[in-house]
């Protein structure tokens, strides 16, 4: 059974940075496509940012374009995501997720499907306070 190991929550002030890290504990070949999600206090877990691990092709929320950047590890199930300029808003736990290629398209609405990720790790807690 393949898991997600995430590392690097914590906590940091507004305008502040932190890393997150996802390693698969082994190879899957059903694993296309990795991605964040995260749940907010008191509210629905969203989609944060996808990766195509065939093609590198990244999509972001509209909520975090040019703040987060999500990465792969070359040759590798891993991924990064770098969140710069965080908000207060920004706090929650984050999700590292992987799934087939189909996991990486959007819906009408402009998100993802979380039902089309298979592994799903355990979470990592950010906060975003001062």
């Amino acid at each position: 059974q393949v898991e997600l190991v995430e590392s690097g929550g914590g906590s940091v002030q507004p305008g502040g940075s932190l890393r997150l890290s996802c390693a698969a504990s082994e190879y899957a070949n059903n694993i296309h496509c990795m991605a964040w999600f995260r749940q907010p206090p008191g509210k629905d877990r969203e989609g944060v940012a996808a990766i195509s691990l065939a093609g590198g092709a990244t999509h972001y929320d509209d909520s975090v374009k040019g703040r987060f950047t999500i990465s792969q590890l070359s040759g590798k199930n891993t991924v990064s995501l770098q969140m710069n300029n965080l908000k207060p808003e920004d706090t929650a736990v984050y999700y590292c997720v992987a799934g087939p290629h189909s996991a990486c398209l959007l819906s009408v609405g402009g998100s993802w499907y979380p039902r089309r990720f298979n592994y799903w790790g355990q979470g990592t807690q950010v906060t975003v306070s001062s």
